[in-house]
């Protein structure tokens, strides 16, 4: 992702809110895995 501006990051909708998120470097690795743009998402907090 090096060299990319950030209007052209990859995004996704959280599996919880519905809300869109984009890529973040410290997803790099595992960006396929990610399902939720917080802890607080992940953890079952409540939706939207």
């Amino acid at each position: 992702m090096k060299g990319v501006k950030k209007s052209n990051l990859p995004s996704k909708d959280c599996a919880t809110c519905g809300r869109p998120f984009v890529w973040r470097k410290k997803w790099e690795r595992d960006w396929e895995s990610v399902k939720y743009c917080s802890d607080r998402c992940s953890k079952g907090g409540r939706s939207r």
